[in-house]
């Protein structure tokens, strides 16, 4: 197992440059681009609700989650379903946010938004976001979905460690994430590059 570290982005934050529309060089254009929009999106549906202008951690949080979407691509018989579920297990810690993102489209797919406590009711889901409150039963969890090709998210400690796919962090009070290729590769997802050069680190191996 190794990890690598995209040390060409430490000095500069995605956060910083999705919310200005910068790139850096090609390697990330659609990622930022695809982020930016929603996070515009958010931020329209925080404004119309009188809430704060600039984004909140969860707000980019939430736009990450839609994002990922755009640079994963699951095996053929995952993707059968009419819609394009992203679910939160556990407490939910979006509370709002996530209002905008349903009703959007995905790959041709409406995005519906479910929220669960029990890990066998994710299993129709595409990307699963793991709450910290669910930091003591992890284990359990991810042996639940172990024969699953459903994209695991969270931000609590050590979750690429665990077995998670991808954990966000903080770095310099920035949004950022690392990746667990190998967890997610296993599962038959295929990330994209692109999506694996913006990581803060990338861990793979057999």
């Amino acid at each position: 197992m190794a990890k690598v570290t995209n040390q060409h982005l430490d000095s500069t934050s995605l956060h910083w440059l999705i919310l200005r529309g910068m790139t850096v060089r090609s390697m990330a254009r659609a990622f930022q681009f695809v982020t930016m929009a929603m996070l515009w999106v958010l931020l329209g549906a925080g404004i119309l609700h009188g809430q704060q202008s600039n984004p909140t951690e969860y707000q980019v949080k939430a736009a990450y989650l839609y994002n990922f979407a755009k640079f994963v691509q699951w095996p053929t018989q995952a993707t059968t379903n009419d819609v394009f579920t992203i679910c939160v297990l556990g407490q939910d810690p979006f509370g709002a946010t996530f209002e905008a993102i349903a009703g959007q489209s995905m790959n041709g797919k409406k995005v519906v938004i479910e929220r669960m406590t029990k890990p066998h009711e994710a299993l129709g889901c595409r990307i699963l976001f793991i709450s910290l409150s669910e930091e003591k039963r992890l284990k359990e969890i991810l042996a639940t979905l172990n024969q699953t090709s459903i994209l695991t998210v969270s931000d609590m400690p050590h979750f690429t460690g665990r077995g998670g796919m991808i954990q966000f962090v903080m770095a310099a009070n920035k949004v950022r994430f690392e990746v667990n290729l190998r967890s997610a590769e296993r599962t038959g997802l295929t990330l994209s590059s692109q999506l694996l050069r913006v990581a803060l680190t990338v861990t793979t191996g057999s």
